[in-house]
């Protein structure tokens, strides 16, 4: 995630001119800094946003960067029910349901997820194959990977040893496991 623009790189995802981006910048419309020793301007992320929304303009790609992005594997339709309902999308989270282990290594591919719930009842082989998978490329090196173990799981935090972050045996309540999810969105956020 990008922290900071030039003013060119603002007025791609303004699309506008980049002399207006330096007139928003000129008039302090636009909060900013010039880099020492030379006219170059830099935007800081937060400030770019904050105007955007002031101004009502589209958040363009940056909109897409503030979600946080939940890919379900193997889940219930009542638990992806649930799940939605304690996390919004008019909150800023997205999701995608996968299937099986081969629908959710496109869909990790295409979507970028930062966190991936797998229900082990899809099979618990195949989910440990699809963390594994995940784990042995970088860009999901900090993905938040949750799996769900039935009942008779005998040692669900063995799974932990195959890349999951964490586990939770069912029946659980779904309030904990969306604030746990709500406290890494938050953490993302603030980065």
């Amino acid at each position: 995630m990008k922290k900071v623009f030039t003013t060119g790189q603002v007025a791609k995802i303004c699309k506008v001119a980049p002399r207006t981006v330096s007139k928003w910048f000129d008039s302090g419309r636009l909060k900013g800094y010039r880099i020492p020793g030379s006219q170059d301007r830099r935007i800081p992320r937060e400030n770019l946003i904050r105007f955007l929304k002031e101004h009502g303009m589209p958040l363009g790609e940056l909109e897409e960067e503030e979600w946080h992005k939940i890919l379900l594997i193997g889940t219930e339709s009542l638990f992806n029910h649930r799940i939605r309902e304690l996390l919004p999308e008019s909150e800023d989270y997205r999701f995608e349901i996968a299937n099986s282990g081969f629908e959710a290594g496109i869909l990790a591919g295409s979507f970028h997820p930062d966190t991936i719930i797998i229900d082990l009842a899809l099979g618990r082989s195949e989910a440990i194959q699809i963390v594994s998978n995940l784990r042995k490329d970088d860009a999901y090196a900090s993905t938040l990977i949750i799996g769900l173990a039935s009942e008779d799981e005998a040692a669900p935090e063995q799974l932990l040893q195959y890349g999951f972050n964490d586990v939770f045996k069912k029946p659980f309540d779904i309030a904990l496991l969306s604030e746990k999810i709500k406290s890494v969105a938050e953490a993302k956020r603030e980065d």
